[in-house]
């Protein structure tokens, strides 16, 4: 497990803390590898019934860009990004969210494929996209549409500005805000709630929950990976890497 990635079995219930705080939980491929794994072995434990994901001041502010300049597609099985993926979409026990500070890029996107997400008061929402010169992930571009509609999705997508959490509470992204302090133990005491339901129904109404739209949602995730990789290698991607790292605003003016 990640240095960058903890665990706690809680009673019926799986903690994953991202714990990168000094880069704002900001993901590396050991951090998706971690997140990958304990959400397997969760899976495959019949004593965990509710998985819970949060960090601490912070949720996500997306991959690092330290790292996140030489993704690449690898082949199948052995890309954490892929893997980490492929077990959020596919859990079948339900994932909580509980979101503080920042969750911008992945750690967006990732909260879409969650069953239940609660924010802090101070959570901001960014899917800055179209900024980077990439392209939207984790088969966001098929479900957020489907949770917001087209006009708002594409406002989200194509603007990358920040999105409050009163915001997101009102567009149905959240299902509900609470002061910073109180969110976690409002939190455990709703995962808690879900735990001690009956499993065998939990898992049987997301499965129907979901169902209808999983196979859609994962070849297009897989569309949105490919064209990722596609993307980052590209003249505009690299502008802004090599902006950002000259801590400037990237220049497009050239680019047709």
């Amino acid at each position: 497990m990640s240095e960058n990635i903890k665990t706690e079995v809680m009673g019926r219930i799986l903690r994953i803390e991202l714990n990168r705080q000094e880069k704002k939980n900001a993901m590396n491929p050991d951090m998706y590898a971690g997140i990958g794994k304990a959400i397997n072995e969760a899976e495959q434990d019949p004593s965990i019934r509710v998985i819970l994901i949060h960090g601490q001041k912070d949720f996500c502010a997306g991959n690092d860009m330290g790292s996140f300049q030489n993704f690449k597609v690898k082949e199948p099985g052995t890309n954490p990004l892929k893997e980490f993926s492929e077990g959020l979409i596919k859990a079948t026990k339900p994932v909580i969210a509980a979101v503080k500070g920042v969750a911008i890029g992945v750690g967006m996107t990732m909260l879409l494929h969650c069953d239940l997400v609660y924010a802090g008061a101070s959570a901001q929402f960014r899917a800055p996209f179209v900024n980077l010169a990439i392209c939207p992930d984790m088969g966001s571009t098929y479900v957020l549409p489907r949770l917001v509609g087209h006009h708002l999705a594409s406002e989200i997508f194509l603007l990358g500005d920040f999105m409050t959490a009163e915001e997101a509470y009102r567009i149905g992204f959240v299902n509900k805000v609470f002061p910073d302090d109180e969110l976690m133990d409002n939190v455990i005491e709703i995962t808690n709630q879900l735990a001690e339901k009956p499993p065998g129904s939990v898992r049987l109404t997301k499965q129907l929950l979901k169902q209808y739209h999983s196979d859609t949602i994962m070849e297009q995730k897989g569309e949105e990976f490919n064209n990722l990789a596609r993307r980052v290698r590209s003249r505009e991607a690299r502008e802004v890497f090599k902006a950002f790292f000259e801590k400037r605003d990237p220049d497009f003016s050239k680019f047709k």
